[in-house]
Formats: structure tokens, sequence, C-alpha cells
């Protein structure tokens, strides 16, 4: 029996954990006690990570489409067909019909090769990741305002925060090691205040729970922008000597309704003006959001950066903005280049220096066409011909168009995957990837750590990672990388990305890794950024519009229909649903709701004579649809919420217009007859 430390790839936390092995197989997991992440804690998803590799349902052989089934064949002919229908493609119909998403849980190798392969080989900037929708404001927004697309704090350093904001994101489910710690730091005196749409369990121990209608975030944090400016609290110093933009910032905030805002929020406007004077006054604070804030456009990112600005929470040790990134490498598969506007590093593709570095660097032309998001993959018709998938399953998760008829249009469609998923159905091509533990990749977390995951065991013969049959095919394309470990691969990201610039392997297996920006002046990484005041540019400031738009008439539609991610993503996690015990743990709602559910406040319910696990009908002017009602106290009234795994409501509401998860719509509830 042995133990290696390696890191957990179930969230965005990256805790340290050992991984139990006997002979060639993973037996058990246990927290490392030291690792500044965990501290010697873990959740359920960790105790039972390494079940996953050895499901009984992994596929351990490649399989193509043939005469409508799919039938396992040898690995050179998979990597033969995917190389010779992607060239045709390419050559017959241009480098811009082909496109490629990946997961945010590959790892950063994987990330790395496939973006590098879709712009050095086929030639094209349509690459993203299948979490596109929720990420891409957040980099856009952080590196406008900021200039660093990501956590400015570490995880550890809540424990040192005097007042903690927690925006709508349930740490308790999602990343539970990040709400022990938060939890723990309110025990040693840290004031919490949590905004949300949601009375989840972490909200029910805050000092100050905003319990504001969804969508509506921007109004709040303007809101407490406007009392901090007229009790004139903010960090003056901070913003003379940091920030630029102010002035204007200033103007508008001054005209802001605080008394509107709290009207359109749903929330006291006491309860705003305590929490604002908190935030200002208590130093060091923090501001967490997750992903479900993203989602709903850039007005609410500006309105959270503001107020972190305005307060002077950057710099300082327990202080700054954290993106909480719910899957495990989010954070990595952006520092890697998987953007269509980004190349590694959040290099601008749209400058032309910087696509002549890239291009002397990789001895090839990087294509200076717009690539497209995932969106605009899945939902425009007659554009892509042909889809690599690295273990997405937009079937099910992209709730914002119907993904199976778009894949059914391509002409070709390649699938990386540990187990057949639903979007297999629609693939003609279907390569099985190593599972954790069975490859030696890295990942960086939600904090900016770059970790290392271990091999501890031998994969089935054949499998490899992701990242080496994406370069099986460039081989066969033409390319002559040479590429022969993640070692490898990484060496090449250091070369290319400047905050990678001193990662190598040998560091990143020791002291739990390195966060970046880790450079050869600073090869032990950075915990806190700006500490040392450090920045190539001024914070900037992002005026908000002192105008509020019309509220739509609720008479006919008196219900908001909140469409959400950041809930329940284990109904349909590949992964969870491949592990007995996760299973068994995470769908015990299921017993219940065997078909899903939305959600309705009790009240509301009784308004509609409507009881738990009764049928309703969702009404809006594009279309309807049915589905079963769990009645919880969590949901606000007047608020129905869908969780995202019911991509069936979701499909038949969205019409022409079309609700688009993270959004509101009104909508009438009818009891099923």
């Amino acid at each position: 029996m042995s133990h290696s430390l390696t890191t957990c790839t179930f969230c965005g936390v990256g805790c340290g954990i050992y991984l139990e092995t006997t002979g060639n197989e993973i037996t058990g997991t246990y927290p490392s006690m030291s690792h500044p992440a965990n501290q010697g804690r873990i959740c359920v998803r960790g105790w039972h990570v390494h079940e996953v590799a050895s499901s009984p349902d992994r596929l351990l052989s490649p399989l193509i489409r043939k005469n409508g089934d799919l039938v396992p064949v040898g690995w050179d002919e998979a990597y033969d067909t995917i190389a010779s229908r992607l060239t045709k493609i390419r050559d017959n119909h241009g480098p811009d019909s082909i496109g490629f998403i990946n997961s945010a849980r590959c790892a950063n190798e994987d990330g790395y090769i496939l973006q590098k392969f879709a712009r050095t080989v086929i030639g094209t900037n349509n690459v993203d990741q299948g979490t596109s929708l929720y990420r891409t404001n957040s980099v856009e927004v952080l590196r406008e305002m900021i200039g660093v697309p990501a956590a400015t704090n570490s995880i550890s350093t809540l424990h040192d925060s005097k007042v903690i904001i927690l925006n709508e994101i349930d740490v308790g489910q999602q990343l539970p090691t990040i709400g022990g710690i938060i939890l723990r730091s309110k025990l040693g005196g840290t004031k919490l205040i949590v905004v949300g749409a949601r009375r989840h369990r972490i909200a029910e121990h805050a000092d100050i729970f905003l319990h504001i209608r969804p969508g509506t975030e921007a109004f709040l944090y303007a809101a407490m922008a406007k009392v901090i400016v007229d009790r004139g609290i903010m960090d003056l110093a901070f913003i003379r000597s940091h920030c630029e933009g102010y002035e204007d910032f200033l103007h508008n905030i001054r005209s802001f309704d605080l008394l509107l805002a709290a009207r359109r929020c749903d929330v006291s406007p006491s309860l705003i003006e305590e929490a604002a004077v908190q935030f200002a006054g208590l130093k060091p604070g923090t501001l967490l959001y997750s992903t479900g804030a993203e989602a709903r456009g850039k007005e609410h990112l500006h309105a959270m950066v503001n107020l972190v600005l305005l307060t002077g929470n950057l710099g300082k040790h327990g202080s700054g903005i954290m993106p909480l990134a719910e899957h495990n490498n989010l954070q990595g598969g952006c520092d890697m280049g998987v953007l269509p506007r980004y190349l590694p590093g959040y290099a601008d593709v749209n400058d032309p220096s910087v696509r002549k570095g890239f291009s002397r660097r990789w001895n090839v032309n990087v294509p200076e066409t717009k690539g497209l998001e995932t969106a605009n993959m899945l939902c425009e018709t007659g554009g892509l011909r042909a889809l690599w998938l690295d273990r997405h399953n937009p079937v099910v998760s992209a709730t914002y168009c119907d993904a199976g008829a778009a894949l059914d249009r391509m002409e070709f469609v390649v699938l990386q995957n540990l187990f057949l998923t639903r979007t297999a159905e629609y693939a003609d091509v279907v390569l099985p990837t190593a599972a954790y533990g069975e490859e030696a990749v890295t990942f960086t977390s939600t904090e900016r750590r770059i970790q290392a995951a271990v091999k501890t065991v031998e994969p089935p013969s054949g499998l490899k990672s992701a990242w080496e049959q994406v370069e099986e095919v460039a081989k066969r394309m033409g390319a002559k990388w040479g590429f022969r470990s993640s070692e490898d691969v990484m060496a090449e990201v250091a070369s290319v990305v400047p905050a990678y610039s001193g990662v190598t392997i040998d560091n990143l297996t020791r002291e739990y890794g390195r966060q970046w920006p880790c450079t050869k002046e600073r090869p032990l990484g950075t915990p806190d950024l700006f500490a040392d005041g450090e920045k190539v540019h001024p914070f900037r400031f992002e005026p908000m519009s002192p105008a509020f738009p019309e509220e739509p008439d609720r008479v006919e539609f008196p219900f908001l229909l909140w469409f959400g991610h950041s809930l329940y993503y284990w109904h349909q996690n590949a992964l969870v649903q491949h592990s007995e015990t996760l299973k068994r743990e995470y769908g015990i709602l299921l017993l219940d709701y065997p078909e899903g559910f939305v959600e309705m406040n009790p009240d509301d319910a009784r308004s509609l004579n409507v009881r738990d696990g009764e049928k309703v009908r969702l009404v809006v002017l594009e279309g309807q649809s049915a589905a079963t009602v769990r009645v919880t106290a969590e949901v606000r009234r007047g608020v129905v919420y869908v969780p995202y795994f019911l991509e069936d409501v979701a499909h038949r509401l969205r019409g022409n217009a079309g609700p688009v998860e993270g959004r509101t719509v009104h909508v009438r509830i009818e009891k099923a007859v």
C-alpha cells in the first residue's frame, strides 16, 4: 500500500489529498493536514473522488459510428479517421468551419494543446470552454477594471477578513471547504453579509442576509456605494493613489435612488445601509461571487468591483475580490487560452503584435479571424460543420439552445470522455481518456494555485490523457510538436505565459504548488495580488447608470422564473453519477422527485393550492411547460426556481427571445389538472 499527495479535481477549491493505492488500484483518499486551501478538511466528494476511475461504466476503447451505431475500433483507426475528416472539412470549407469546446474540468495540458491544435493546425480561433456563458463576463470585467482576470487573494486569507460579502452561491453545497472556512471565520468575529435570492445554509448564519429578487445585484451594490459616498466613508487615499474613472463614477452614483433600488431588490433600505457601513468600516474585507452573478451580465460585476475599489479592499492581506470557480480548472482553462478572444496568458488575439509573437513562437501564423464562443458554436445554423468536444456535455448543459439539433446538423463530431454521455448520441468518434490518478497533469484552482495531479496507477491499456490524444491527431495532420510528458507541455506554457514563467513540474510537486504570478523573479508565487503595490495599470471605476429600467407588467405573469446553475449541478454531473457513494449522497432529492423539480415558496404554493410533489404549468408568452413542484422556504415569494438540469423546461419556454440561464423571465403558474 502506498500514498501519494495530489490535488482533488472535483471543484475549484483544489484541496490537497492523498491517494491510497494497492497494486494498480486506487483504494482510498484522505486529506492533507497542512495544505493551505483545506487544512485537513475535505468534503464528501473528496473522500470518494477515487471511485470514478473504477466505475464499471468506463469506456475502454475508442468508438466510431458505423451504419448509425457506435462500434469499438482500434486507436489508429480512430486517430486516422479524425485526422482525415477534419482535414477534408478544413480544406473544403475553411478553418472556421470547425470548432473546439472543452470542459472546465480539463487539465491545463488538455486546454493548452487543444487551443494550440485549433489555432496552428486547423487555423481557427473557434476555441472555448463550455462554461463561457458564465465566465466570459468575469474575464472581461476583471481584466478591464483591475488588470487581472482572477481572484486577488487566497482562500486561507478569509480567516483574516473582518467582513465577508458572499454573493449568490451556496458554498455549503457547492464549495464545502470554503463554506467551512467562512463559518469558522464568522465564529472568530468576522462579519458575514450574504447576498442572494436563496435562503441557503450559509445565509442562515449571516449577520446580514440581503434576500434580493433574482437578478437585482447591480441595483443592490450601487445602492451600497451610494450609502458609502453619501456618508463620506470611502477610502479616498486608496482611490486617489490607485484608481481612475472615479469622478465619472461619483457623478452617476450621487444621482442614484437608494429607496427605488431597495424596492427593486425588495430589501429593506436600512439593511442595505447597515451592510454598506460594515463593508466600508471593517477592514480588511473580501467579496466572493459565483458564476451565478457572471451570467447575468456585466453590470452586476461592475457594481461589485466598484464597491471593492470604493472601500479600498485590494492589495491588503485579508481583502480582495474572489470569483469562485465551481469547476476544478475554470481558471486554468482561461489561463491556457481556451478562449476565442485570448491566447494563453490573456494575450489579445486582436492585437497584431501579439499574433506576431505567438506565430514566431509556434512557427505558424496565428489566425486573426474572430473566434466563436460556445453559445454561437451551438446555436448558429449553417456555420460550423465539425465540432471537437473535450468532456463537455452540451446536450444536457446548454439549455440556452437545442444543442442536440445543432450537433445533428454537423458533418463530424469528436467527443473525448470517460463515459458515454447523452452528447455521445451525436458523436461520430468517441475517444475514452485516462481518469484521475491515471495521468500526470496540472490544474489551477480558484485561488490561482497551480498544482500537479500525480499519476498513481497505470490506466487501462491504450488509454491516454486527452492532450496526448489531440497530439496524436495533430501528428497525423503534419504537426511536429514532440511533447512527451506534462513537463514538456508546461515548459512551453512557461515560455509563452508570463505569469507561469517560473513554473516547473518539479516546483509544483513541492510546497503545494504555486500561485501565479509565479516567475523566475518570484519563484514561490504570489498569494496576494497587489500586496506590494505592484500593478501595471490603475484600477478603474465603471460608471453605473442612475436610471432604472421599467419593470414589465406583472399582472398577467406575476412570478419571476429563475434559471439557476449554481445548485444541483450534481444531477447531470458525469463524475458523480459514476461513483456509487456520491450518487447516493447527492441523489436523495431525486428519490422524491425522479423527474426533477422546480422550487416554489410555501406561501405561493398555498395561494395556488399546490402541494409538494404536484404538477404545475409554467406559462410564458412563447410557450409553456409542465414540471413537478418542490415546496421550500429557500426560495423567495414570487419566485420559481428552475435548476439548470431541467433542459426540457428551458427549451419549451425559450421561444424566440429565450430565457437564458442565470436570467429571469416573468411567468404565470397554473395548477396542472
